[in-house]
């Protein structure tokens, strides 16, 4: 059962103590587009790419328009030292534990790298 809330600030604490505690955030990819990513709902003309710190979030979004994705795992350590950097050169924003009306944190990868500190 999922931990996630409407809380979206303790729903990001969660992201960042659980992939911690793991060493693996959960994405999704496809052959066709590669790594999902969508458009910002708070930003314009942002892109966001959504993770997840726990397997079971990530496979609750692999449905309907994103049910040709994989769920996908990232070491950690891979994800803040290179992923975290190229999203920011890219400007894409960071999206942490979308709830299931997908709700969730969007922000840019350099201050979740800071949470990491």
């Amino acid at each position: 059962m999922s931990k996630l809330t409407a809380d979206t600030q303790a729903n990001l604490m969660l992201f960042v103590e659980e992939t911690q505690r793991t060493q693996v955030v959960w994405g999704l990819k496809n052959e066709e587009d590669g790594w999902l990513a969508c458009d910002s709902s708070e930003f314009e003309n942002s892109e966001v790419m959504p993770f997840w710190s726990a397997k079971e979030d990530a496979e609750h979004h692999n449905v309907e328009e994103w049910a040709d994705f994989d769920v996908v795992e990232i070491p950690l350590d891979v994800f803040v030292e290179d992923w975290l950097v190229t999203l920011s050169e890219d400007g894409v924003l960071v999206g942490t534990n979308w709830n299931a009306e997908l709700e969730g944190k969007e922000l840019e990868p350099a201050e979740l790298a800071k949470l990491y500190l």
